[in-house]
């Protein structure tokens, strides 16, 4: 299976060629076509000049500078800060922005219930913690196959955020149909159900969000100009995590395999597009072709083979498919472990994808997939945490020569940079790649 060869070279052509960049100067135009061209050359299974570092941190900044979780979590500015100094200090071939610490002043004004962060339900220096439940009951997938958008609205929303629990009171949405009668409906469904104080509550959420926003789009630019691509253009999530993480919750997804295998089917056919369509727009503000998608619930030890084949593996294969026919480069990370499923997902046009392994025997990935896929990893955050710099240094010796060889290695933590990692273990991954990553 084949797809345009030309559809993703183009669009990594194009982040190359970074049009609209006011480069600060012409070393750092230099630097940002050598750095993206690398990783471009990797994707496309092509030997590059030397094996790219393209990290994902999350809080690790937060402790490099002295900082901790909830400063960068409830201040944009000090965020800002704490990434571009990782950037300058490590000179990654990519920088990665702030948005992944999300904005503990929106979750607060939403009442957010899904989350712990820090300062708000863990302590200021630990990492977030999800909170996972059935926001979506098992008789309830009638109500979402049969409307969707009025289920996420009058039963998942009032669930998750605590502000929002008056739409719960609103009238099926159906029913704001064309001509002044829908219009009076819906006024009358906002004005007695309390509902305008769960759209304030949503206006003072997207007040703080929008300083994160323009904070990280601030940021992007200057670190582009300085010549740091920006490696993550979009995001997606499979079908099945956004029902067993979101919805049904780990316990109730499994259940529904058993239980109501035909509705749960269906449900993940009903997501598909919408999945198809955010790895899309999310992309569409970026030079970045790349798209991240979190994998949670396909791996061994969750599900079986056969159910992997059944109901994970088709609607992500049809959602990478579909995004690598606008050009895009979809970017699994498969947490935990999928070894046994490597010949599974082996089923991908070459040269269009990164793999990004956290427990999955990338050597073993490396002899089954080199030949389709980059992979993306995986050095362990265990090794990052409790290591010496030595030991770094000889698992990222493993890393290049194996999965290295003849390109197609992008070199990662498992998890990203762990938010506790050593600053001279992190160092000594930077320093040998790029000393012996040639």
């Amino acid at each position: 299976m084949e797809t345009n060869v030309d559809t993703t070279k183009e669009k990594l052509d194009l982040w190359c060629s970074a049009p609209g960049i006011a480069f600060a100067s012409p070393q750092a135009e230099q630097d940002y076509r050598q750095r993206s061209r690398r990783i471009s050359d990797v994707i496309q299974l092509k030997i590059p000049d030397r094996v790219p570092i393209a990290p994902l941190v999350t809080f690790f900044p937060a402790q490099y500078t002295g900082m901790t979780m909830q400063d960068v979590m409830y201040d944009p500015d000090k965020a800002y800060a704490a990434f571009k100094k990782v950037a300058v200090d490590f000179q990654w071939d990519t920088a990665m922005n702030h948005i992944n610490t999300l904005c503990g002043n929106m979750l607060e004004a939403l009442d957010y219930k899904q989350l712990k962060w820090p300062g708000h339900g863990v302590a200021a220096n630990r990492t977030y913690q999800f909170v996972e439940g059935e926001y979506m009951k098992a008789n309830e997938y009638d109500a979402f196959l049969d409307d969707p958008s009025d289920f996420l609205v009058r039963a998942y929303l009032p669930r998750i955020c605590g502000t929002l629990a008056p739409l719960q009171l609103l009238p099926p949405l159906t029913m704001i149909v064309p001509y002044h009668l829908g219009i009076t409906m819906m006024m009358a469904g906002v004005a007695f159900t309390g509902a305008v104080s769960a759209l304030e509550s949503i206006i003072k959420a997207q007040a703080e969000f929008m300083k994160l926003a323009i904070s990280v789009g601030t940021f992007n630019a200057e670190m582009q100009a300085m010549g740091f691509p920006i490696m993550m253009g979009g995001a997606s999530q499979a079908p099945f995590d956004t029902i067993g993480d979101s919805l049904r919750g780990t316990h109730g997804i499994m259940l529904d395999m058993y239980r109501q295998p035909d509705k749960l089917l269906k449900a993940l056919d009903k997501l598909l597009p919408t999945a198809i369509q955010m790895g899309i727009s999310s992309s569409m503000t970026s030079l970045s072709p790349v798209v991240f998608i979190p994998l949670h619930k396909g791996q061994m030890g969750f599900m079986s083979q056969e159910q992997f084949k059944t109901f994970y593996w088709p609607t992500l294969h049809k959602l990478m498919l579909a995004l690598i026919e606008q050009g895009l480069v979809p970017m699994p990370c498969f947490e935990a472990d999928y070894t046994d499923r490597l010949e599974i997902i082996k089923d991908i046009p070459a040269g269009k994808a990164i793999y990004w392994f956290e427990r999955t025997d990338i050597f073993k990935a490396k002899k089954v997939l080199g030949d389709r896929v980059c992979i993306k990893g995986n050095i362990p955050a265990s090794l990052m945490c409790t290591g010496t710099p030595e030991q770094v240094r000889q698992y990222c010796k493993k890393l290049i020569d194996v999965v290295g060889r003849n390109g197609g290695l992008i070199v990662d933590g498992d998890i990203g940079i762990p938010d506790e990692a050593k600053v001279e273990n992190v160092r000594a991954m930077t320093d040998f790649v790029k000393g012996s990553g040639v």
